[in-house]
């Protein structure tokens, strides 16, 4: 099994470290991260600005991009061989309802998927690398079991995990589970620089809105892995009728031209 690994924290990251360790005594791990933090730049690509690879003291690789640059970069020629699957994290902190959205974890996951490769984006459910260890253990165990259920290195597919800051044994069973929501964001931080002009930083996020049973909010709170399987279609289906109907009364071009 061949595994590329990267995460939004940088390469440098406890959560990046502690999944390395645990996922490399049982496949053949390489790891292509963000040089720095790069925590909510969820799909983004750069594409005005030159990219750079180099190779830490770690054995890492690193690139001056966001996450989604790292792991398109590692499948589009670094790399040179195909993974069988694309591993993002450990996220220091939470990734749930409305945060997946905007998460460079769940990004970089995404584009392993978007080029057909099954991925899976790790997090802890709150900040800090308490019990990072346990979680790393609980991400190895979740592979192989895909492993062992002939999941990997077949269709794509996408994952998204949170994992709670506990020891392993105090860790509950995975529970599948859908998206949360949260409330709108909390209000923008104002300051002054030296030179007399406002700066503005965007505040912390809501609380959860929609945190009853069956979503990941609500499994986490109880101890157990949230897994939500995720997909990349945005199309509201149910609103294609509805909107359909409010078009029809447009009119053609032609119309348009014949009106006075």
């Amino acid at each position: 099994m061949k595994i590329l690994i990267s995460n939004d924290d940088g390469y440098r990251a406890e959560g990046l470290v502690a999944l390395y360790v645990a996922l490399k005594t049982v496949a053949d791990v390489e790891v292509v991260a963000p040089e720095h933090n790069n925590s909510a730049k969820s799909n983004a690509l750069t594409l005005n600005a030159p990219l750079y690879v180099h190779r830490a003291d770690n054995g890492f690789r690193y690139v001056n991009g966001t996450p989604a640059d790292c792991v398109h970069i590692a499948l589009t020629g670094l790399l040179g061989y195909r993974p069988d699957l694309v591993v993002s994290g450990i996220n220091n902190g939470a990734n749930m309802g409305d945060d997946t959205l905007y998460s460079g974890t769940v990004g970089a996951a995404m584009e392993g998927y978007l080029f057909g490769i099954p991925a899976i984006a790790f997090s802890q459910t709150e900040k800090g690398w308490k019990h990072i260890e346990a979680a790393a253990l609980k991400a190895r165990e979740m592979v192989l079991h895909l492993q062992a259920q002939a999941k990997i290195g077949t269709q794509p597919w996408l994952l998204n995990v949170n994992i709670p800051n506990a020891p392993a044994e105090a860790i509950l069973p995975p529970k599948l589970c859908r998206l949360g929501r949260r409330h709108a964001a909390e209000k923008v931080i104002t300051q002054v620089n030296p030179r007399g002009e406002t700066m503005y930083w965007i505040g912390s996020a809501g609380e959860a809105l929609d945190d009853g049973e069956g979503t990941d909010f609500h499994a986490t709170r109880l101890g157990h892995m949230a897994i939500t399987p995720l997909k990349v279609d945005l199309s509201d289906y149910d609103a294609l009728a509805p909107w359909s109907q409010a078009f029809s009364s447009m009119a053609s071009p032609s119309q348009a031209r014949a009106q006075p």
